[in-house]
């Protein structure tokens, strides 16, 4: 298995806190991580019914028996069993006993809140980003077929066709995890939803219009989008308030996390249908804005990322709050610079500038070609160097 980035966040956590949780989607490599990371610490994963039964029917001696030390795997399982690690870790704060990973943010959160505050550091693990998914053997090096496959690491580590995994994955972890925290009986409406909302990442969300092109209610769209946004499947990136006195249109804009299920979900059998399809520049704009997401997020960061649209004007497709810099992105999916895609962001650019004197501020252009270069003070940067934006 690969080397993630995240490794030396959890390393830096560990020397501190006496519990240190890592959160993600179900098989972006948490498990992997952990167990290579710490690998003296013994693993109990509570997806076993066996491991399950004795964190619940008896606690105490769950956590006795492990007092040492032990990863604890999807942990949102067994979640009342963070008040009793509450207690074992009050009487001995030793950092880096206990490794925690979960992959429902609904259903750790609350838990964790009530019972881990200032004793556990909480980092997120997203499936790799282009330059670790770079370090698997055979790593794909075409833009869409590098979109279509996706970046989930078992279709790299194993050579498994990327549409047959994301089929399973859907069928074995998105459908079953949400239905069991939803209790949905008819799975066909929420089969549909699932299309509808791949169908628009990288648009604004209209819970309305999505909940009555689904055939459901809005109340119960913006329940649905949350579980799939607490289970790290989608993210909903707010609008950037460049100036409040200003009209803008304040929609978050969805993004699912990985372009390998939107291929899945759309219906794109082949990388050559993702690239002749009509939303292959929504799938692009989602891919730049995961991996910009998943640079800081893998770093222990918190990203700030948001969208700006102003309803008469300009629009830009990232804004990238990184403290001293503030970056302006771009995403274009053509392989060929066009002259018609700069003065926008040129002209975003400079008025960010005039507004934010104090302030770094940065335009980069994301695009589908090959070469790098520099254009009315916009960076140029091709999809195989996005790396060259994380932060330093």
């Amino acid at each position: 298995m690969i080397a993630r980035v995240l490794e030396s966040a959890l390393r830096t956590s560990a020397a501190s806190f006496p519990v240190v949780t890592v959160v993600g989607p179900r098989q972006s490599g948490k498990s992997t991580l952990v167990q290579q990371t710490f690998p003296a610490l013994p693993v109990t994963n509570l997806e076993r019914p066996d491991h399950r039964d004795e964190a619940r029917d008896d606690p105490r001696g769950f956590l006795h028996r492990r007092r040492h030390g032990a990863i604890l795997d999807e942990v949102q399982r067994v979640p009342e069993l963070l008040s009793w690690l509450q207690v074992e870790v009050d009487a001995d704060a030793r950092p880096g006993r206990f490794v925690l990973t979960g992959s429902n943010q609904h259903a750790l959160s609350a838990a964790i809140s009530q019972s881990l505050a200032g004793r556990t550091d909480v980092l997120t693990l997203l499936p790799p980003d282009r330059g670790e998914v770079a370090r698997f053997p055979s790593p794909p090096n075409d833009l869409w077929t590098a979109l279509w496959t996706g970046c989930f690491p078992r279709i790299h580590d194993a050579n498994i066709p990327a549409d047959r995994w994301q089929a399973a994955y859907v069928a074995t972890y998105v459908e079953r995890d949400v239905r069991a925290i939803l209790n949905i009986v008819d799975l066909i409406p929420f089969s549909t939803f699932l299309r509808l909302t791949a169908a628009r990442t990288s648009q604004e969300t209209n819970l309305a219009t999505l909940g009555a092109d689904a055939g459901v209610a809005q109340p119960t769209a913006r329940a649905w989008l949350s579980v799939l946004e607490s289970s790290f499947l989608t993210m909903r990136v707010p609008a950037w308030l460049r100036n409040t006195r200003k009209q803008l249109v304040k929609a978050p804009k969805l993004h699912v996390v990985d372009t390998g299920l939107v291929a899945f979900l759309l219906g794109a059998r082949s990388p050559d249908e993702l690239r002749g399809h009509p939303l292959r520049g929504a799938v692009f704009e989602t891919w730049v804005a995961t991996e910009i997401w998943k640079q800081r997020v893998h770093r222990g960061l918190t990203p700030r990322l948001f969208h700006w649209r102003e309803t008469r004007g300009l629009e830009v497709d990232l804004v990238v709050d990184d403290g001293a810099v503030l970056w302006l992105v771009e995403a274009k999916s053509g392989a060929t610079l066009a002259g018609d895609w700069f003065p926008p962001l040129a002209a975003a650019l400079a008025a960010t500038r005039a507004e934010h004197p104090g302030r770094e501020v940065r335009a980069c252009l994301v695009y589908g070609g090959d070469e790098e270069s520099a254009r009315h003070d916009i960076r140029v940067v091709p999809w195989h160097q996005i790396g060259s934006l994380a932060p330093q």
